[in-house]
């Protein structure tokens, strides 16, 4: 039990939601080794989610599909339907919300829930994961695990050392027990650390939780900033808040409302690019999606970035750069003109096998900058309509007549979310 004037809070976790999902569509599928991955005829042939059965025979996330199938050649491998995750996931976060109306998401499969003020309804805490997992999983065939906890990050510990291991899919872990269980464990365990922190940590002489929890923080941050420099005093301080289970941020529902730092998109080519027509064409499509989501969205964008990876695989080069535009836009035209010129300013001429577009420092669009050599007016409106149509009839509705050549691409993203098939 979480002790009386705590907060109760959970991390509930879909078990390889993708999976999951498919294989509550697939009935027939049950008892056999499923993966959805995505298509390696256009370099997107990854694992995005491996069921239990095909984590056993060794398979894992982002590893390439023929590495998987070497595995497991029994291996029933599932085209994405990104749509439908979403649709299922917006049906689990509605059964979250008949126990609490304080319910976050955190990622399309996992949503922090704070039933502080359901206790007296529901019942303690065990109780009410217990009617969640078995409420999910009647309604959608996905299984939950939950980590119980007096605040976020405690609650995400605990789902994703022990809730996600143990046969219950529960797990509590209370601020008096972090000493006796988070502590004890190794550095690689912990929220936020991946085998690059891991490494450091060792040349640190950090090898378990504990190892960072103990150490002063003002200690930590000398020894951060003789291995990383002088900025990185938060970094510090974020691991040492991580280690000793300290995190006072609410649960949020609105935390997706939060205005956005930036809006990008980024594209990894079916092949390599090598000719200046060919990237324009990329360049110009990721720049008429980052127009379009901003002025969607209400906002412009002062600062355009642009970054590139170029071929060979195993020894790539690239670059990524900003500059700041004369004036806050979310017009295509103006945009893709900065775009080219930081592209061609730092290509190096090797073959393009992935290009982003990225548009910051962000203003409201209600109020732009009139000259004298553009009609802004009939620019926007122009804008507006196209916007409309691609709204109403899907986003290759129109497109530009350089999408038509071999080179184009947005007939394939439009039958995609986030990259991968809806």
């Amino acid at each position: 039990m979480i002790s009386k004037g705590e907060r109760t809070i959970f991390l509930a976790d879909c078990q390889s939601f993708y999976a999951s999902v498919e294989k509550a569509d697939h009935p027939g599928c049950r008892d056999k080794p499923v993966a959805v991955a995505g298509d390696p005829e256009r370099r997107s042939g990854i694992i995005l989610a491996a069921c239990p059965i095909a984590k056993g025979y060794g398979v894992t996330t982002a590893e390439r599909l023929g590495e998987a199938l070497n595995k497991c050649p029994e291996l029933v491998v599932m085209r994405p339907r990104m749509q439908h995750y979403i649709d299922v996931s917006l049906m689990i976060t509605d059964i979250y919300k008949e126990y609490s109306d304080l319910v976050e998401i955190f990622s399309i499969d996992e949503q922090f829930l704070d039933v502080s003020g359901s206790l007296g309804i529901w019942g303690d805490p065990l109780t009410i994961a217990r009617s969640i997992q078995q409420k999910v999983f009647q309604q959608t065939g996905v299984k939950v695990r939950i980590g119980i906890s007096s605040n976020k990050i405690l609650a995400k510990i605990a789902t994703d050392i022990w809730a996600k291991k143990n046969e219950s899919g529960l797990f509590t872990l209370r601020k008096e027990d972090i000493e006796g269980t988070l502590w004890q464990e190794p550095v690689q365990k912990m929220f936020g650390v991946g085998s690059r922190m891991t490494k450091h940590f060792a040349r640190l002489g950090m090898f378990t939780i504990g190892d960072i929890a103990r150490t002063p923080l003002p200690r930590l941050k000398e020894k951060f900033r003789a291995r990383f420099g002088k900025q990185s005093d938060i970094h510090a301080e974020v691991m040492w808040r991580t280690a000793n289970g300290l995190d006072d941020s609410p649960v949020t529902p609105s935390t997706f409302n939060t205005p956005p730092k930036s809006v990008g998109h980024m594209m990894t080519l079916p092949r390599d690019y090598t000719e200046n027509s060919e990237v324009e064409t990329i360049l110009l499509e990721l720049t008429e999606e980052v127009c379009r989501d901003c002025r969607r969205k209400g906002y412009m964008g002062g600062v355009v970035s642009v970054s590139c990876m170029c071929s060979p695989y195993e020894a790539p080069t690239g670059f990524s750069r900003q500059m700041k535009m004369p004036d806050p836009t979310n017009n295509t035209n103006a945009v893709y003109e900065a775009v080219k010129t930081l592209f061609y300013r730092y290509w190096d001429k090797m073959p393009v096998r992935r290009v982003g577009v990225m548009l910051s420092s962000l203003t409201d669009d209600d109020v732009y900058q009139l000259t004298f050599f553009k009609d802004q007016v009939k620019s926007r409106a122009l804008d507006k309509v196209t916007d409309q149509i691609k709204e109403r009839y899907g986003s290759a509705a129109i497109v530009r007549a350089s999408s038509m050549t071999t080179s184009g691409q947005a007939f394939e993203r439009a039958q995609k979310i986030g990259g991968h098939y809806k």
